[in-house]
């Protein structure tokens, strides 16, 4: 019997998702783990991989549709095997033969409200179905779909449709003389609102220290080898994430998010790391229940993020329900920063480079190894006095004797 491939559920919290490229077509042949089709959600592209070798035999959900974690995409078999008749047919909105496993089928793609939904939006633009992530786009680029030629099946707009158009309407923009335009990417696009929506939702202030970095030095010297050994790399970032979790136990108020109900305190700590993508801009993995972890354990939880995240493996919850983030600028050479603040988080904090620099102790002057730290934080939540005392704790955490 054939191999069904099987949308998977790729979060706790992710039911669904829009099938974007099949890599393989019917009558490939493909291998076990071998890449066969790239999934999207809200935040991140996933390429999914063949549950079995043999050969594509039938392809029955279209690119462009969305699908519910469950539902039949493929078989894979013996070449002219047969394929099982499930007796289900799919539902006509999004494709002709989606199925779903061990469910009724009307729940194999998008739930019947968020149908009724995109049904009466289709209704309303006059261009037919439209997907939540095709929607959702030109809503944020204000785009009139039915300028949009569509691709997919019965003329669709699909995510790659809508892109393009955004894309080509850029590049179409006259350019002056001795000027030039880069295309937005659809991830600088995402970075681009993200970034505005904050300023204009939370009044930011930034307030500035100084930490000598002695103490982080000398006990990183002296364990990093063994954490090397052990196949973990002991970064001055996962000092940072240690100091900062105990911080926000000592500080809960900055481990909060506003609300027209009040402020809401998290009762977890979830800390993200801003990770640059070279030139494809930065994502923010979150280490969950940060304050649970030693250095030992943080230096691998660091690493694997960090390296999925260069990779592109990161799925949903890897990138969902930070509580506060920090940014490492000064590995370019950066002194300090004034991010903006990941919303709807409270505050942020960001790390300059450490650089040797004369300082007074006590009396006398000596050369330390100093960083800028900077804290970034909402003013709604935080006044002046509760951010300085918070960065005071991680200053002095940072400073203690370590191990």
């Amino acid at each position: 019997m054939p191999d069904q491939v099987i949308m998977p559920q790729l979060g706790e919290s992710v039911i669904e998702g829009e099938l974007t490229k099949w890599l393989k077509q019917p009558g490939d042949w493909i291998e076990e783990n071998e890449p066969l089709f790239e999934v999207n959600t809200d935040k991140v592209d996933t390429e999914l991989p063949s549950p079995a070798s043999g050969y594509l035999l039938e392809i029955l959900v279209e690119e462009g549709a969305i699908v519910n974690a469950g539902t039949i995409l493929a078989w894979i078999g013996e070449k002219n095997e047969p394929i099982p008749d499930l007796g289900q047919k799919g539902d006509d909105t999004n494709s002709s033969r989606s199925q779903k496993a061990d469910l009724p089928i009307e729940n194999a793609l998008i739930d019947q409200a968020q149908k009724k939904q995109l049904q009466a939006t289709a209704k309303e633009t006059g261009v037919g179905f439209i997907s939540p992530v095709v929607s959702r786009i030109a809503n944020e680029h204000n785009v009139d779909l039915n300028r949009v030629k569509g691709t997919g099946s019965n003329d669709r707009i699909t995510k790659e449709d809508i892109l393009h158009f955004i894309d080509s309407q850029a590049q179409n923009i006259p350019s002056e003389k001795e000027s030039d335009y880069l295309p937005l990417t659809p991830v600088r696009r995402i970075i681009a609102d993200h970034m505005v929506l904050s300023k204009r939702t939370s009044p930011h202030v930034t307030t500035v220290m100084e930490a000598d970095m002695s103490s982080v030095l000398s006990h990183r010297e002296a364990n990093k080898e063994s954490f090397s050994r052990a196949g973990r790399k002991l970064t001055i970032t996962v000092y940072l994430i240690a100091a900062s979790a105990r911080a926000l136990q000592n500080y809960p108020i900055v481990n909060s998010s506003w609300d027209e109900k009040g402020i809401n305190l998290h009762q977890e700590i979830h800390i993200g790391i801003a990770t640059s993508l070279e030139d494809e801009g930065l994502i923010v993995p979150v280490i969950k229940h940060a304050d649970n972890f030693n250095l030992f354990d943080l230096s691998q939880k660091v690493k694997d993020l960090t390296e999925k995240a260069r990779a592109k493996n990161l799925n949903p919850d890897d990138v969902k329900d930070g509580t506060f983030t920090i940014t490492n600028h000064g590995v370019n050479g950066s002194l300090f920063a004034t991010p903006i603040i990941n919303q709807p988080q409270c505050s942020i904090l960001g790390m300059g480079i450490i650089q040797k620099r004369v300082v007074v102790i006590g009396d006398a002057i000596a050369i330390r190894p100093m960083v800028y730290l900077s804290l970034t934080f909402d003013h709604r939540i935080l006044d002046g006095a509760i951010a300085d005392h918070f960065l005071k704790n991680i200053v002095d955490k940072l400073q203690r004797p370590w191990g």
